[in-house]
């Protein structure tokens, strides 16, 4: 189990505190040479780059203090996170569906950090519960029109609602989870790390080589270029960091390239899709750079789910 004891001695950890710094080092080059050495104009990107410095440091920081930790932050990510999207699409000004889903949100947290009531050992989350939080926070949500003796136009509150609570309370809540597993270093410092850089490598290749729109309905800057190059770091980089999860095999391997790789680039579309829809551009503006918190975390909502329930199926997530 992570915790501030077993975190500096830990060699997948003490790793990692090397690698982050190191990268943030060697990306800060790539975008000195296509600033200056290309003539590229990068736009934003510097201040997206500077918010980094702050950021890597404190989810390691956070990685570090231990298993509560993790999971209390992811929990407060999904808490703002939906806020932000309740704020965009209007849902924010009914309180009974808002609060379900806040309640939904906790509930996650709570199963993350509970231990099996019929297990003795503690700390291991409540998978069981966890698996079937969902199913009570619908129930909760779909209840509200019926408690309030409403019909007219409580289908799109109810519609974003479930969207918003099991696409960020709850498949963002993953991440969360991963903090039981007995490689939960390894995992954890692994998917951050490897979603993050994807969603680099698409920028970088779609800066320098980008020609053909992935989605231009959607998001007209991604190009299939940014989008093949960042599927190719991301299927040699399990390889690159096998000490993360030494017991994987061949296969496993290639899924968790296949999972980021492409996993990492459908979170972002999708959450593109939210707001092109409800006609914003970013969802918030709590990070400099990176507009809101949803829009930083969006890659590692499908992330995070894919690869957890991939660990489960072949290891279990302890």
């Amino acid at each position: 189990m992570i915790s501030p004891q077993t975190a500096l001695h830990d060699p997948v950890f003490r790793a990692y505190l090397l690698i982050v710094p190191v990268s943030l080092a060697f990306g800060g080059m790539i975008l000195g040479f296509i600033h200056w050495g290309l003539n590229k104009e990068l736009g934003p990107i510097w201040k997206t780059y500077r918010s980094w410095l702050v950021m890597a440091p404190i989810g390691l920081l956070v990685i570090c203090a231990g298993r509560v930790p993790v999971i209390v932050g992811v929990t407060v990510l999904s808490i703002f996170g939906f806020k932000e999207f309740a704020r965009s699409s209007g849902l924010y000004r009914d309180w009974w569906m808002t609060g379900a889903v806040y309640a939904g949100v906790i509930a996650v947290g709570v199963a993350s950090l509970m231990s099996h009531p019929q297990r003795e050992e503690s700390g291991a989350g409540w998978y069981g519960f966890f698996m079937a939080v969902p199913v009570f926070a619908i129930a909760l949500i779909l209840l509200i029109p019926i408690l309030r003796n409403r019909a007219g136009g409580e289908l799109q509150k109810m519609s974003l609602s479930i969207v918003g609570f099991i696409y960020i309370g709850w498949m963002f809540g993953h991440l969360g989870f991963l903090a039981n597993a007995t490689n939960a270093y390894g995992f954890l410092c692994y998917v951050i790390f490897a979603t993050e850089l994807n969603d680099v490598s698409a920028f970088t290749f779609g800066r320098l080589f980008g020609r053909h729109p992935l989605r231009s309905e959607i998001s007209p800057r991604k190009t299939w270029e940014g989008a093949l190059g960042a599927l190719a770091v991301s299927m040699v980089l399990p390889w690159l960091l096998r000490f993360s999860f030494p017991f994987f095999g061949t296969k496993q391997l290639i899924f968790t390239g296949l999972i980021v790789g492409i996993g990492g680039q459908l979170g972002d579309l999708s959450i593109s899709v939210i707001k092109r829809d409800i006609g914003t551009k970013d969802m918030g503006a709590a990070i400099p750079g990176h507009g809101g918190i949803l829009d930083r975390i969006d890659s590692l909502i499908y992330v995070a789910p894919l690869f957890m329930h991939m660990v489960t199926y072949y290891y279990g997530v302890r």
